[in-house]
C-alpha cells in the first residue's frame, strides 16, 4: 500500500515532483500480463525510489467523494500542523506580522512597524524567517503598524514573493509612506528605506476585491470588509481544506462612513483574532459622540485651545464629520476656527471620494447629492508656520500617538496652559507621549529633552474602531472556531479577554474553544491532517458507489485536489506530461526528477510491447514542442496560478499576466517577451530552461536504457 503523500518529503529536496499514487487492495503485479496494472506498478516502484514510509491507507465512500485517511497508528506527517507565529503583534501592539505555514507553504499576514521604537527595532523579528521560503504576504489594511515595514521587507530582504491588498488600501499606502519618510523624525542612518524603495514597492503589490478569491499554488484566499478604516479586510486563507481567519483590526459598529465588519458565512477552523482592547467596552456612538462635542464645547468657553491628535485617515474623517455637524448646529461656535493639519488627508480625498463601495449606505446615498466630506466649518493647515495662534481653536493634527510631528509641537507650546485641553480620541501605544499623559503627570520631557509642565486638561474619549469585549465575543459566537489566537493585544488586557471568553464557553457542551495568546517568536501548532477527498471520475463513476464500499484506483493529485480514475481512464501521455513542476536545481533533485520521468516512459514503451524497443533509435527525433508546451503551460500555472496564466493557440502563445504585467511566450520558439518586467521575463526563462533539459535528459537516458535491452 502506498503512503497518502504523492511528493518528496517537504524536509528533503524542494522538487515538486507530481506522480500519481493508488488505492487498492494489494500492490499491483510488476509481471501482470494488464497494461494499466504494469503502468501503475512502475508508479509504485518510483516510491520505493524515493524510499517514502509505508502506511495503511483505507477509503470509504462518503456520498459522491471518497475520503482518505490514515490507519490507526500511522505517524503523524509534520506537514499536518499546521503553524501560527506571530513575528510581531505577539502580546503587544504594535509591528503586526503574522507567519502561517502548512502543508509546505508559509504566508506572512501583514508587515508592521512598532509606533514606540524608531528604525530597525520597529520592525517585526523577520530574522526568525527565511523571506525567500515565503510563499505570498497579504496586508490587511494601510495604518503603519500594518504596512509600515512592507517597503523595507519587499525591496531589502529576499522575499520574491507576491504581495496582495485592497484597492483603496494600496491607493492609501502609497501616500502614507511618502508623507512617514518626510515627517519621521529621525536621522537618515536609521531611516528603513527610502522613497525609491518605496516606488518599488509599488510595482510588488497586487490588488484585488472584496470576496474574490485568489488560488497560488493550490492555496486559497479571499477577503471581506472589516470596519476600522476605508479599505481595510479581514483574509480568510483556505490551505488543503484548513481555513483560517485573520481579522487584523476590526470594527464590528458602523459608524457615520464606514460599514461594520462582515461575518463570514464560511466558519473558520481557526480564528486569529486582535485583542486590543480586551475586556474594556466602548460607550455606544451616540453617548461617545455627545461626551466629545461637549468637551470641545466646554474648553472653548473658558477660553482655550483644544487639540485633537488623531492619525491622517481613519477616525479623522469620522471626527470631522462630527464637528462640521456640531459647528453647523451651534451658531455661536462658527466665529471658532476649526483646523485640519494634514496635506496627507486632503491628497488622499480623493480615494476616499472613489471608493465609496467600501462606506455604509447611509454615506452612499449622501455622496449622490454632496460631497460629505466638503466641510464648511474646517480649515487645512498646512503647517505651524500658516497658523496664526490667536483666541480659542480647535487643531486636529497628525500623529495620533504624538511621537514627533506637528501633533508633539502644538501639546508642547500648548501644555502649560490650564485653559488649554487635549483629547486623546484613539489607540495609544505604550511609550508614546499620548500613552504618557493619560497618567496625568506633572511634567513631562520635551522633543530636545526639555521638561515642560503639564497643566492642560487631558480626557480620553475612544473613537477607535477596534473591537471591544462585546463585539469580540459576539463575533466569535457567531462563528464558533475550534482554535481562537490572540494577537495585537498587551498582555494584560489579551489575558483579561483569554479569562473572559473562557469562562464565557466552560460550561458549554456544545462548544468550547481552545484559545492561545502567544508571545513575538513563540509558535502555536495545531494538528490537522485534513479530510483527503478524492472526486471519483471516468468510468468508476459510472455507478455510483455503496456507502462503505472499498474503491480501488489510480489517486491523481493536484495540489490539494485528489481524483479517483480508473488505470484504464488515464491517459499515459498526458500522465507524463504532468510528471514535472518546478524544483530549485541541484545534482540531488535533478537526478529524482529523471527517475520520475524516466519510470513513467518506460512504462509507457513497456505498454506498446517489443515494438517500442525497435523503435527506440528514433525517440531523441521526437517533435517535443507539442509535449513540451502542455508542460510548459502547467509549469506556469503552477508557478503563478491558473488564473494569471491563458493559452492562445491561435496566436501561438502563452500569457502571464501579473497584475498590470504582462509576459508572452511563444509556444513555436519558447522565447519570453516582456519589456516591463525584466525579472519576470528572467524567472520565466528559468523555468522553462530547467523543464527542457529535465525533459530532454530524461528521454535521452530512457532511449539509452532500451537501446541497451534490445541489444
Amino acid at each position: 500500500m502506498l503512503d497518502k503523500s504523492t511528493c518528496l518529503n517537504p524536509n528533503s529536496a524542494k522538487c515538486g515532483i507530481f506522480v500519481p499514487s493508488l488505492i487498492s487492495q494489494g500492490s499491483p503485479d510488476l509481471n501482470s500480463e494488464s497494461e494499466d496494472v504494469r503502468f501503475a506498478a512502475h508508479v509504485l516502484l518510483l516510491f520505493q525510489i524515493f524510499e517514502l514510509k509505508k502506511c495503511a491507507m483505507s477509503t470509504r465512500v462518503m456520498g459522491t467523494n471518497v475520503q482518505v485517511t490514515d490507519a490507526d497508528g500511522a505517524e503523524r506527517d509534520p506537514s499536518d500542523y499546521l503553524a501560527i507565529t506571530p513575528l510581531g503583534a505577539g502580546q503587544e501592539v504594535g509591528r503586526s506580522c503574522i507567519m502561517l505555514e502548512y502543508k509546505t507553504k508559509k504566508i506572512m499576514l501583514d508587515c508592521g512597524i512598532h509606533p514606540g521604537h524608531h528604525g530597525f527595532e520597529s520592525l517585526p523579528y523577520i530574522e526568525h524567517v527565511e523571506p525567500s521560503e515565503i510563499d505570498f504576504l497579504l496586508v490587511t489594511h494601510f495604518h503603519l503598524d500594518h504596512c509600515g515595514a512592507l517597503p523595507y521587507f519587499l525591496t531589502k530582504t529576499a522575499f520574491k514573493g507576491r504581495c496582495f491588498m485592497t484597492h483603496a488600501t494600496k491607493s492609501i499606502y502609497k501616500l502614507l509612506m511618502s508623507d512617514y519618510l518626510k515627517v519621521s523624525n529621525i536621522g537618515s542612518d536609521e531611516m528603513l528605506f527610502s522613497e525609491t524603495d518605496l516606488d518599488a514597492s509599488m510595482e510588488r503589490i497586487e490588488t484585488l476585491n472584496f470576496h474574490q478569491v485568489q488560488e497560488i499554488s493550490g492555496v486559497k484566499f479571499w477577503c471581506y470588509h472589516a470596519g476600522h478604516v476605508l479599505g481595510a479586510c479581514m483574509f480568510m486563507i483556505e490551505i488543503a481544506g484548513v481555513r483560517v481567519l485573520y481579522t487584523g483590526d476590526y470594527s464590528c459598529e458602523e459608524d457615520r462612513h464606514l460599514m461594520k465588519a462582515e461575518i463570514p458565512q464560511v466558519k473558520p477552523h481557526v480564528l486569529i483574532s486582535e485583542a486590543t482592547y480586551g475586556t474594556y467596552l466602548h460607550d455606544n456612538r451616540v453617548t461617545r459622540e455627545t461626551r466629545f462635542t461637549g468637551k470641545v464645547h466646554e474648553i472653548i468657553r473658558r477660553g482655550g485651545r483644544c487639540l485633537i491628535p488623531v492619525f491622517a485617515l481613519g477616525r479623522a474623517q469620522e471626527l470631522l464629520l462630527i464637528l462640521d455637524e456640531f459647528w453647523s448646529q451651534h451658531p455661536e461656535l462658527q466665529d471658532v476656527p476649526i483646523y485640519y493639519a494634514s496635506s496627507l488627508a486632503k491628497r488622499c480625498m480623493p480615494v476616499y471620494l472613489t471608493f465609496t463601495n467600501a462606506m455604509n449606505d447611509k454615506m452612499r446615498k449622501q455622496m449622490t447629492v454632496r460631497n460629505p466630506f466638503s466641510f464648511r466649518h474646517i480649515s487645512n493647515l498646512k503647517s505651524i508656520d500658516h497658523f496664526d495662534d490667536i483666541g480659542p481653536s480647535v487643531v486636529m493634527a497628525s500623529p495620533g500617538m504624538m511621537q514627533s510631528g506637528l501633533s508633539r509641537e502644538l501639546f508642547e507650546s500648548w501644555c502649560g496652559d490650564f485653559k488649554n485641553g487635549v483629547i486623546i480620541a484613539g489607540y495609544s501605544v505604550e511609550g508614546t507621549m499620548a500613552r504618557d499623559i493619560l497618567a496625568q503627570p506633572e511634567e513631562v520631557t520635551s522633543m530636545n529633552g526639555m521638561k515642560l509642565p503639564l497643566k492642560c486638561s487631558v480626557d480620553y474619549i475612544s473613537f477607535s474602531a477596534h473591537v471591544d469585549y462585546r463585539q469580540v465575543s459576539e463575533f466569535v459566537r457567531a462563528l464558533q472556531p475550534p482554535h481562537i489566537i490572540l494577537v495585537h493585544g498587551e498582555e494584560t488586557e489579551m489575558g483579561r479577554l483569554h479569562s473572559a471568553l473562557s469562562r464565557q464557553y466552560e460550561n458549554n457542551p456544545n462548544y468550547q474553544p481552545k484559545m492561545y495568546m502567544p508571545k513575538n517568536s513563540q509558535k502555536v501548532q495545531l494538528f490537522y491532517p485534513g479530510e483527503k477527498m478524492a472526486k471519483v471520475m471516468g468510468s468508476l463513476a459510472v455507478e455510483k458507489p455503496q456507502v462503505g464500499q472499498k474503491v480501488s484506483g489510480v489517486l491523481l493529485k493536484r495540489n490539494f485536489n485528489y481524483h479517483l480514475l480508473s488505470p484504464k481512464d488515464i491517459n499515459r501521455q498526458q500522465a507524463c506530461q504532468s510528471a514535472i513542476e518546478f524544483w530549485e536545481a541541484s545534482t540531488v533533485n535533478d537526478m529524482y526528477a529523471d527517475a520520475v520521468v524516466a519510470a513513467l516512459l518506460k512504462s509507457e514503451q513497456e505498454k506498446d510491447g517489443p515494438s517500442a524497443k525497435k523503435a527506440s533509435k528514433s525517440i531523441l527525433d521526437v517533435n517535443l514542442d507539442v509535449d513540451f508546451g502542455d508542460c510548459m503551460f502547467q509549469l506556469l500555472c503552477d508557478i503563478y496560478g491558473d488564473s494569471n496564466v491563458s493559452a492562445h493557440p491561435e496566436q501561438d502563445q502563452v500569457r502571464v499576466k501579473l497584475g498590470t504585467r504582462t509576459a508572452t511566450v511563444s509556444l513555436k520558439s519558447f522565447e519570453v517577451f516582456c519589456e516591463e518586467d525584466l525579472d519576470l521575463k528572467t524567472s520565466i526563462e528559468e523555468g522553462i530552461s530547467r523543464l527542457k533539459i529535465a525533459m530532454k535528459n530524461s528521454l535521452r537516458d530512457n532511449a539509452a536504457q532500451t537501446k541497451t535491452a534490445a541489444d
